[in-house]
């Protein structure tokens, strides 16, 4: 399994009524094992998520089913993360 990170940037179409179902998706994917961890950014522009997966293609495939993404609330790009430090 590979990581990867998930960049989560408010669009001008953003409805604070899509964070709740997004906790919730995020939550499936803690359930599942997939999410690694998951933060908002303070100055309210968006958030980040780290998911596993097997390669770029599954990780797109999980996160474009969140549903700041199918709601269009949010601009979602995913890279693979080669962590080379870490605490």
């Amino acid at each position: 399994m590979n990581k990867y990170l998930v960049l989560a940037m408010r669009t001008p179409r953003f409805d604070t009524a899509v964070i709740q179902p997004h906790r919730e998706f995020l939550d499936e994917l803690l359930g599942r094992g997939q999410l690694v961890e998951s933060g908002k950014f303070t100055d309210g522009t968006g958030g980040a998520y780290v998911i596993r997966a097997e390669n770029l293609d599954a990780a797109r495939e999980i996160v474009f089913a969140d549903p700041v993404h199918t709601t269009g609330s949010s601009e979602l790009t995913v890279y693979e993360w080669e962590i080379t430090v870490s605490a």
